[in-house]
């Protein structure tokens, strides 16, 4: 009787890579794109730990410039541009500086933040001799730069930055590349903010740090 040869079996790691297709190109470029986002995302997080908070060891400044932050639908300030300009000015009162420049033009509704930041300051006892109004900045980086062409053209060379704490990394990167002598001010919160609002807004910042990084940082420079 004849045995019949039995057939040899093929080991299951074997089977399984002669199942596999190769990766096909859609999903090679998906997960380049994952990649790197997340590495943007490392690089920004990594900026803002790194940013500078000052460029001198000034105490006294020539102006202290406040950053814009929108007014609210019937054109008074929100609590976080209050904050701004209450800061400013203890600053002012405690001699920081003897004038203030408020900075922001009507990005998210038709109100000039400068101007109602300006009324602002006044009512709290700023004389308007020392505010000077910046009304056309749409950003920070317009923030920065029109803010200095004020100081520029009176003759000021150093001022301490005042905005709220989140916003104060990517503060200090544009004006690391203004002709100033500069320091930036955290401007504490009027009321305890929640856990998910901090995060959310920390998130959000730290994706505009990852927009000037590699887009905003060199083309929409502003020459002071």
């Amino acid at each position: 009787m004849t045995n019949t040869p039995s057939h040899r079996k093929t080991p299951a790691n074997q089977r399984n890579r002669s199942r596999r297709k190769p990766m096909g190109w859609r999903v090679r470029l998906i997960l380049f794109a994952l990649l790197a986002s997340l590495g943007l995302l490392g690089w920004a997080v990594a900026a803002r730990l790194l940013a500078p908070n000052s460029n001198t060891s000034r105490t006294r400044f020539d102006a202290i410039i406040v950053l814009g932050s929108s007014a609210d639908s019937d054109g008074n300030p929100t609590p976080e541009q209050l904050a701004r300009v209450t800061e400013g000015v203890r600053e002012y009162e405690q001699g920081v500086a003897p004038r203030l420049i408020l900075t922001g033009g009507a990005v998210r509704n038709h109100f000039v933040e400068a101007r109602v930041m300006g009324r602002t300051a006044e009512a709290q006892g700023i004389p308007a001799s020392a505010v000077f109004l910046e009304p056309m900045a749409r950003n920070t980086i317009e923030n920065a730069c029109f803010a200095t062409q004020i100081m520029k053209a009176h003759g000021w060379r150093s001022a301490e930055v005042v905005s709220s704490a989140m916003y104060l990394p990517r503060v200090g990167m544009i004006f690391s590349d203004l002709p100033l002598e500069w320091s930036t001010h955290a401007a504490p919160p009027l009321a305890p903010e929640s856990a998910v609002y901090a995060g959310v807004e920390t998130a959000i910042e730290t994706l505009k740090t990852a927009r000037y990084l590699i887009w905003a940082r060199w083309t929409e420079r502003c020459e002071p």
